[in-house]
């Protein structure tokens, strides 16, 4: 969804994390290899999964040296297997190797939750539950994270505080209850957004049906408690969105997912994943020139 072209957001990142990383060089490759140096190197999986941040691998190299040949043998989405070449990047030594670590940094970390990701859509399989992402990302790369869970067959949740309106159990007791809560936010919101309230009991989703909320997340309960505010929803107000949170992993979604609630969301997909172990090495030498 963000890969559609150049990013500019993107690339502004990227100059931030090369400047954290080289520093004022890469003083190893420097006093070790040659200038002039040329080589061709391969981007390799060491594991099999589900692969994203291409586009993001490929801009690093850009913004490098936009002399490197960057060609990529997989798209994002894409299912490999371990000794799977995903990439070839040619040219420079130097600047091949000064871009080697963030652009690799980029793709296991995104790989890993597409991976993860796909691990539950897969777990959900025949049930019409979506399966969405929350705000518990790494601080400045959450549109990195939250593309990589749309790539591994997730959806995205709200992408910050500014893009709709989600009353928690703070806002409720800030508010004084989830009626004035509700009523609050309904007076200053424009018309196309909605408002989720997170509910905790039954007394909770009653109100929340009756303050009007378009969106009732079912938090911590168990299967049975859910399937039974979900009956409750959908008798009164069938329009309404039904979001199961918390609790959730592969063992429990299924279950979850089985009392009828359309959404759950999952923190684990952005916060606790292992990222895919990728990497790059130089082969296929075409020489040196001494510098």
């Amino acid at each position: 969804m963000m890969f559609n072209g150049y990013n500019e957001n993107l690339a502004v990142d990227i100059r931030s994390w090369l400047s954290e990383d080289v520093g004022s060089g890469d003083i190893t490759t420097l006093y070790t290899i040659p200038q002039g140096h040329q080589s061709k190197a391969v981007i390799h999986a060491k594991e099999g999964g589900i692969v994203a941040g291409m586009p993001a691998a490929e801009l690093v190299f850009q913004i490098v040296d936009a002399a490197l040949l960057f060609r990529p043998m997989v798209q994002d989405g894409e299912r490999v297997e371990k000794g799977d070449i995903l990439a070839e990047v040619e040219g420079s030594t130097h600047r091949i190797l000064t871009g080697e670590r963030l652009a690799l940094n980029l793709l296991q970390r995104m790989s890993g939750i597409a991976t993860t990701t796909r691990t539950y859509v897969d777990v959900l399989e025949g049930l019409p539950t979506r399966l969405v992402d929350t705000r518990k990302t790494t601080p400045g790369h959450r549109m990195l994270e939250k593309y990589a869970v749309t790539v591994g067959g997730g959806a995205n949740h709200r992408f910050g505080l500014y893009d709709a309106v989600m009353i928690k159990d703070n806002h409720i007791k800030g508010a004084g209850g989830i009626t004035e809560a509700v009523t609050r936010a309904r007076k200053q919101i424009p018309h196309t957004m909605k408002i989720e309230v997170e509910t905790e009991n039954f007394e909770q989703v009653q109100e929340a049906i009756k303050a009007g909320a378009d969106i009732i997340m079912l938090d911590n309960m168990k299967p049975q408690m859910m399937a039974e505010a979900v009956a409750m929803i959908k008798s009164q107000a069938p329009h309404v969105i039904t979001e199961a949170s918390g609790n959730v992993n592969l063992d429990t979604i299924r279950g979850i997912a089985e009392s009828g609630v359309d959404v759950i969301s999952v923190g684990r997909l952005t916060y606790s994943f292992s990222s895919l172990d990728i990497s790059l090495d130089l082969n296929a030498q075409k020489g040196s020139v001494a510098g």
